[in-house]
């Protein structure tokens, strides 16, 4: 279908907006409330424009095919004049020092309206400032343009902010004479509305900070940024999100700290939020630089250690680049070393098998996800271990108006504010193959294994289905013919057979499950885009061989398309460009972690090396797109790339191994310096390139595992509680530690419900014994999860990550009495 915008043919799709198909073509049409992949709200009505004759607004009018538009009339723009007027009504002259004035969307469209003139006045009224931790606001800066509401409704699924009344004067009826329909009504709501926390006046959500980032003003900024910078002194850097493995595209935004100290400083961190949201970590964690400079003795000291053999393993993770890794791997081949990585080994173990049995690598990305209509997620924490993905499917519920399962042992009260239709479903740690056989026996178009798992369960139910006729005796109440009770004895005979018309699967997987099916098969009307989420829960569990076997065949017989999150940053490059063991006996190099040497940009280092803001190269992301990130500050020690270089290698940049990422793991000989790292206007991914996928394509197995015949659920005794290996959402790890608006003492994540049972108080030092020792902690109360607990592992000087074998274990707690305030 096709559509003409002023004087330009366009393709589009059924059900699009105007708007987004003008953008995609890069044909403008102002619009400061509309948001794209959020609903629209009219709430600015700049977006006006002639439909084949007749004026709709563009950002909900969809289009028709051999429609006409324009939009660059003359009538349109003296109508958009008039509301840009009424915005600048009372709106306090201070662009001198505001902190988005540069980039500010009222300056810019004020000026394309071409307003010089201001025919209408009103009382204004007083609006103090507000300060809500990261973020302040500025009411008499707001222009109440709802992009803040709805951001954090369908894009983020918190909905922490609302309108609320202004108080303001009633604007004039005689005005209505003088001022443009539109124009009117604009300021008829200005003057009626503010925004505030929907729960009184704290602001309570995660603070990933998108609504700073989609106000058009200076009326919501960040605290620490306010009044620090003008917005054109800043130089901005590309790069990508170095916390997470999303990697989304983000900026440094950088200037010299200071007249006298000339060095780069980053400022803030800013993102193009029309298609790349970012977590609070990546807004907020920049300030990690390492300010170290060379150690010439360390680093010679380290050299002759790999020279002579001393050193036979290195241990790293996965906060690193893909040339990282490939220097890594060289000097693995080189000298014989072992490379270190648990978490990335149990990742790639779990790849290759699900590789290895489906034939072909995952094969959903974040833009399915952001497409699809039914989702199911298992084996993550979501909000906390994937922020900004959670954010991808909390606007899939809500845009398409989806639905779909969620499986986890913890009840996280965020996940269920995302939709009504996007069920939770707590279950017991060990039950995560029943998920996956329920999904098998529910969806798969592969008769045979259907019959298998039919015959399994068959033979499961056998005992209840013999026990056909059995007679029980009730007590009943009945009345004599005076109206009295009287207790009477009734034999009745009852039917234990399963109904033919049943679905087995209700007696087991689903029963094992506490799933209603009845209302999934609610949730499944008119459902045609399906995704399964998989993270880290499946990657570590002592079953994950036949989990992956078993998501293979969920991939190549069902509807769904499987999405594997990989635990950290650059895992997936890890996985794909290291051979990684166990440790074997010999000293420990330790890149970014701890060992008998430790090449460090942390404090415990014997040599510093740099931290990622300080690193140019590539992220294998987890929609499998290398993406580019660029140096924001310079640093003054030795990199990797130097160590190589002094061993017998000869590269003059850590980024001329780009091109010689291999070609056999599906990446490119593409120069660092060729990759693009911006969307375009309608919101096409430039970033980097894709990740081959026909090297990994290999000829598939749908041999079916049967279920074992008894669950293997993790069960804690009386005195221990179930405890969860995870980070907070705003922490990923000691890398995000390190910044200065994050950084924080580990402490024990305790659910509401949980500290309730246990008498535990926030703050309180309590005692937890895991595998014979001992560790005091302070309890944090989380609001968000209503039962369980978790033990983060961010905090550098104590190594949680020791304890689990799996990402659950069973835990004893005590209370010692003590509280922190």
């Amino acid at each position: 279908m096709t559509i003409t915008i002023n004087g330009k043919e366009c393709f589009f799709d059924e059900g699009e907006y105007i708007l987004n198909i003008a953008r995609r073509n890069d044909i403008f049409i102002p619009a400061i409330c509309y948001l794209s992949g959020c609903s629209p709200t009219l709430a600015c009505r700049m977006c006006m424009v002639e439909a084949d004759g007749k004026k709709v607004y563009s950002c909900n009018t969809k289009a028709k095919d051999k429609m006409v538009v324009e939009s660059d009339l003359q009538n349109l723009w003296d109508e958009r004049n008039e509301i840009m007027q009424a915005y600048c009504i009372n709106h306090p002259l201070e662009c001198g020092v505001c902190d988005k004035s540069g980039e500010c969307e009222l300056q810019n469209f004020t000026h394309k309206a071409r307003v010089n003139i201001q025919n209408h006045w009103i009382k204004d009224t007083h609006k103090p400032h507000k300060k809500w931790g990261f973020i302040n606001y500025d009411p008499a800066l707001c222009i109440v343009c709802e992009r803040c509401v709805t951001v954090c409704k369908d894009k983020i699924g918190e909905s922490a902010l609302k309108t609320i009344p202004r108080g303001g004067d009633s604007v004039d009826s005689t005005f209505k004479e003088t001022m443009g329909k539109d124009a009117y009504a604009i300021w008829t709501k200005f003057q009626k509305s503010l925004i505030a926390p929907t729960k009184g006046d704290v602001l309570d959500c995660s603070f990933c900070g998108e609504c700073t980032s989609v106000c058009p003003t200076g009326a919501l900024i960040g605290a620490e940024f306010q009044y620090t910078s003008n917005i054109w002194e800043l130089k901005r850097i590309p790069a990508s999100n170095p916390h997470s493995s999303d990697c989304e595209l983000m900026y440094y935004d950088i200037k010299q700290s200071g007249i006298s100290v000339q060095k780069p400083k980053i400022y803030r961190v800013s993102n193009d939020f029309a298609f790349a949201s970012l977590n609070k970590a990546a807004r907020y964690g920049y300030d990690t630089q390492n300010e170290a400079k060379k150690d010439e003795k360390a680093f010679q000291t380290l050299v002759n250690l790999i020279k002579t053999g001393e050193i036979k393993n290195i241990k790293f993770n996965s906060f690193i680049t893909n040339e990282e890794a490939l220097i890594l791997q060289n000097l693995k081949n080189k000298f014989n070393l072992n490379l270190i990585n648990d978490e990335a080994l149990a990742f790639k173990t779990f790849l290759d098998a699900f590789i290895l049995n489906a034939g072909e690598f995952y094969n959903a990305t974040s833009e399915d996800i952001v497409k699809s209509d039914f989702l199911v997620v298992s084996g993550t924490l979501l909000r906390y271990d994937a922020p900004t993905l959670s954010y991808k499917i909390n606007n899939a519920l809500v845009m398409n108006k989806g639905s779909g399962l969620y499986f986890h042992p913890l009840e996280d009260l965020g996940v269920q504010k995302y939709s009504k239709n996007f069920i939770s479903c707590i279950h017991k740690s060990g039950q995560e193959e029943q998920i996956l056989y329920f999904l098998l026996q529910k969806f798969t178009q592969d008769e045979e294994i259907k019959n298998k798992l039919n015959s399994f369960v068959t033979q499961e139910l056998k005992e209840i289905e013999e026990s056909v006729n059995e007679e029980i005796t009730e007590e009943v109440l009945e009345k004599d013919e005076n109206g009295n009770e009287i207790k009477k004895e009734v034999k009745k005979t009852i039917s234990k057979k399963i109904k033919k018309n049943i679905e087995i699967s209700r007696s087991i997987f689903a029963k094992n499950l506490g799933l209603d099916e009845d209302k999934l098969q609610e949730l499944l009307l008119k459902k045609n885009n399906f995704v399964l989420v998989i993270g880290s829960d499946f990657y570590f569990h002592k079953d994950a061989l036949k989990l992956a076997k078993l998501l293979a065949l969920i991939q190549k017989t069902t509807p769904f398309k499987i999405f594997l999150n990989p635990t950290h940053t650059n895992t997936l490059g890890v996985s794909l460009l290291c051979d990684l063991t166990k440790m074997s006996e010999g000293k420990i190099l330790g890149y970014n972690e701890k060992g008998d040497f430790s090449f460090s940009y942390e404090e415990y280092s014997d040599l510093a090396s740099s931290s990622l803001n300080q690193q140019e190269g590539t992220f294998l992301n987890y929609d499998k797109r290398i993406v580019p990130t660029n140096a924001a500050l310079e640093f003054g020690g030795y990199f990797l790339n130097d160590l190589a270089n002094a061993l017998g290698f000869d590269e003059p940049y850590t980024i001329s191994y780009t091109k010689r990422l291999p070609i056999n793991k599906g990446f490119s000989p593409l120069d660092f310096d060729s990759l693009e790292n911006h969307y375009t206007n309608g919101g096409e991914n430039k970033r980097g390139y894709l990740l081959n996928l026909e090297a990994f394509k290999n000829k598939a197995s749908l041999e079916l595992i049967l279920p074992n015949a008894e669950l293997q659920n993790l069960e804690p005794k009386e005195n221990e509680i179930l405890l969860y290996s995870a980070n907070p959402s705003y922490q990923f790890g000691r890398f995000s530690n390190r910044s200065s608006a994050l950084n924080e003492a580990i402490f024990l994540g305790v659910g509401e419900n949980l500290a309730q049972n246990l008498g535990l108080k926030d703050k309180e030092v309590i005692k937890l014994k895991l595998k014979n020792k001992e560790l005091s902690l302070s309890i944090k109360v989380d609001k968000d999860i209503k039962t369980g607990a978790y033990l983060p592992y961010f905090d550098e000087k104590m190594d949680t990550l020791e304890f689990f074998d799996e990402r659950f274990i069973c835990a004893e707690i005590s209370k010692i009495g003590i509280n922190n305030e």
